[in-house]
């Protein structure tokens, strides 16, 4: 009898930072919001789905909810991007990179640079989306035209 699962199992657990654990298995801000100030969702060339909603409190990002459909790293890199961005101005988000989100969570594994992109894209497509409505507020009591 082998005990390679197990290994397996430890190696993931010892092998990522503590940063990546708590995102990739964070599951608080996993709701969606009636009339966000903000709504974005990009797909993936892999399959994966993130979708953020965020609230405002005058020009800072009060609260981000955020939906995924996908792998464990998409779901880390979403909620970093919600960690890095609640409680700064729309233009502090805009500066936002894939990289920033790398960065943050150290041991995003190789070859899922891709899911940090995806995280970012969709949150730059929510940002449009709060300037949007801004200059249209209208289009928040339509969800099918926010977005």
């Amino acid at each position: 009898m082998t005990d390679e699962p197990s290994k397996t199992i430890n190696d993931f657990w010892q092998e990522h930072s503590l940063h990546f654990l708590e995102m990739a298995f964070r599951t608080d801000r996993q709701e969606v919001i009636r009339n966000p100030d903000g709504f974005g969702e990009k797909q993936g060339d892999c399959g994966d789905t993130v979708a953020f909603y965020l609230k405002l409190d005058a020009d800072r990002i009060s609260s981000v909810s955020i939906q995924t459909n996908g792998c464990l790293n998409t779901n880390a890199c979403a909620n970093t991007v919600a960690h890095l961005v609640e409680g700064r101005t729309i233009d502090e988000a805009w500066e936002i990179t894939p990289e920033q989100v790398a960065d943050f969570l150290e041991t995003l594994p190789d070859g899922h640079f891709h899911c940090a992109e995806l995280a970012v894209g969709a949150l730059y497509l929510t940002l449009s989306n709060v300037k949007d409505l801004a200059r249209s507020p209208w289009k928040k009591m339509y969800p099918h035209t926010n977005g």
